[in-house]
């Protein structure tokens, strides 16, 4: 079968490019660079810009299903860019997916367009959407290009939404120049013994792996308009960065910060810290953790036949994947 994916050469795209290939399909890689690390066969690089209406139905030509992975990833509070790619890129190729006959698009949303602030600590499908200007633009926009998908779909588009958690693990190279994904970044600093502190708190956290063939299981089995949280499991950070380091034998973190004193002091923290270009102590950085929401895969796992792997043997393979990789350093 002929598959697209937008956004192939980035983090989940690697990971679901080789397992789309795996499976048998003949992969159609749509991005603005073309990755090292894609399958020898089963995949024709074209390059594509979600922005542009013309260049997203020349490449959904031909193609069955068609997965959209493209996202700007940011903590700001506003971003013009990651608006448009978030919203208009989902109308663009879902618009484009209908017009080229594609018999189903999967839609990689996130957990981030529910609202985590608001959601009284559980989290599933029913829960609030993530409106309103005081929460963080990535979060606004993955809402936002939902609804543009689904205006689409109310046109005779055949398309689902996955909504994956916290995104970890291998294969991960990084994309277009750019480091490790948030948190692989922090588990390598971890195994290299450089993190002596970490704050308390955790969040649901998914195996890349698991996410791709989500998503697979999504295109086969999900309901069109329905939403799938595609979770892993509730992890506490403390805990996570003490197995990547002992993986490595170096010493792990041996403080956990309370977040109720982060809490107190972000308002102040946060402009101060912006203006040396740093955005780790930020409310968007810090959300997830201070709410904590238990995340419900329930919804997932009975329609979809979804099951994720253990965390640990997640941490584990990624710190050694990162050594095989060379990607761990001293």
């Amino acid at each position: 079968m002929k598959v697209a994916v937008t956004g192939a050469a980035g983090f989940i795209g690697t990971n679901l490019v080789e397992l789309l290939v795996q499976q048998g399909n003949e992969v159609v890689a749509i991005d603005r660079v073309e990755s090292e690390h894609w399958p020898e066969t089963g995949v024709s690089w074209v390059r594509g810009d979600v922005l542009d209406p013309a260049s997203m139905e020349s490449a959904l030509e031909g193609a069955e299903v068609v997965y959209h992975l493209v996202a700007m990833i940011t903590l700001k509070q506003n971003d013009e860019i990651a608006w448009r790619l978030n919203t208009e890129g989902v109308r663009n190729v879902a618009e484009a997916a209908l017009k080229t006959g594609v018999r189903r698009m999967v839609h990689c949303s996130s957990v981030h367009s529910f609202d985590q602030y608001d959601c009284g600590g559980h989290l599933d499908e029913q829960s609030k959407r993530s409106v309103g200007e005081d929460i963080p633009v990535y979060d606004r926009s993955k809402w936002a290009g939902e609804q543009e998908l689904q205006k689409v779909i109310a046109k005779g588009l055949d398309a689902v939404v996955c909504n994956p958690t916290g995104v970890f693990g291998p294969k991960d190279f990084g994309s277009q120049g750019a480091k490790l994904s948030r948190i692989n970044d922090m588990l390598r600093d971890s195994a290299r013994g450089r993190v002596p502190a970490v704050i308390t708190g955790g969040f649901d956290f998914v195996d890349v792996r698991d996410v791709a063939q989500g998503l697979t299981l999504a295109a086969e089995k999900g309901a069109t308009g329905e939403n799938y949280l595609l979770t892993g499991h509730d992890q506490e950070m403390f805990a996570m960065f003490k197995l990547a380091a002992r993986v490595t034998g170096r010493r792990g973190p041996l403080l956990a910060f309370p977040l109720k004193i982060i809490e107190k002091i972000l308002p102040v923290a946060e402009p101060i810290t912006a203006k040396f270009g740093s955005d780790v102590v930020s409310r968007a950085a810090m959300g997830a953790l201070i709410s904590h929401p238990k995340v419900d895969g329930a919804k997932a796992a009975s329609e979809l036949g979804y099951a994720p792997r253990p965390a640990d043997q997640t941490v584990r393979e990624l710190v050694t994947f990162l050594i095989d990789s060379k990607q761990l350093g001293a």
